[in-house]
């Protein structure tokens, strides 16, 4: 049972990572609005990196050259513009009636991070029932891959239309996913192994369509020059930052 309780506090802690927004409760609006669209850029490139840097790789390795696994790529893509159409026509018809609803693309992120987090949970929990050693290094390396990860779904979920508080409660209830994936790893780890590489995959489609079809939109709108290289200053950081997880 000691295996259990190190899931347990792992996946626990991890889950707590998404209240790194709360520093932003202590700021005006003023400023917050302006650091928004950075922390969108930011978001795009940790979200892309996370995809090709890290999901796919992982699958791929995982799996070896029998499985085209870039076809999960694929469906994770389409099925999330499948999934932002049916939510975009349900807040569309929503708006009719309330002028306060979020942008579809926050809900899109609340789920592929709940995703995220449950396959975050399952590596966790068949690390740590290989070994504890094993499953200390792995959460480890979860912790510094969602640290960038949370900060910039936070100013996604604001930027979406969320109150700040609000999305600090929508972000930690996404993060203790992880917890609910721990706890299906260590009883089932044997059964599901491998549908990880599949899972791998379909959260990288996810992620590239996010990212690609509504954040890098938002920060390549007319914007002056300085603002403009800002943005990608910060989309490049993010990439930078998941590259950093690799080495």
């Amino acid at each position: 049972m000691a295996v259990l309780l190190y899931i347990l506090v792992s996946t626990i802690l991890i889950s707590g990572i998404a209240f790194v927004g709360i520093f932003t409760l202590f700021f005006r609006d003023s400023f917050i609005s302006k650091i928004l669209l950075v922390l969108v850029a930011f978001s795009a490139g940790a979200l892309l990196g996370g995809a090709f840097l890290h999901l796919i790789p992982e699958a791929v390795h995982k799996a070896g050259p029998d499985y085209n696994l870039f076809l999960f790529v694929i469906l994770g893509f389409c099925l999330f513009y499948i999934l932002e159409d049916f939510i975009s026509w349900h807040h569309c018809h929503k708006t009719k009636h309330s002028e306060h609803s979020a942008e579809p693309f926050s809900y899109l992120i609340l789920i592929s991070d709940g995703i995220h987090n449950f396959i975050d949970g399952l590596i966790i929990a068949a690390s740590f029932v290989a070994s504890i050693p094993l499953g200390v290094a792995t959460s480890l390396a979860v912790v510094f891959h969602e640290i960038p990860q949370e900060i910039g779904d936070f100013g996604i979920l604001v930027y979406g239309g969320f109150k700040r508080m609000n999305a600090l409660i929508l972000n930690f209830l996404s993060g203790l996913v992880a917890v609910a994936g721990g706890l299906i790893g260590f009883f089932l780890v044997d059964k599901i192994e491998g549908s990880m590489v599949f899972l791998l995959s379909f959260a990288a489609g996810n992620f590239i369509y996010i990212a690609s079809a509504d954040l890098i939109p938002e920060i390549k709108q007319r914007f002056p020059v300085k603002k403009s290289l800002l943005h990608f200053f910060a989309f490049l950081i993010g990439i930078v930052f998941m590259l950093l997880l690799t080495l």
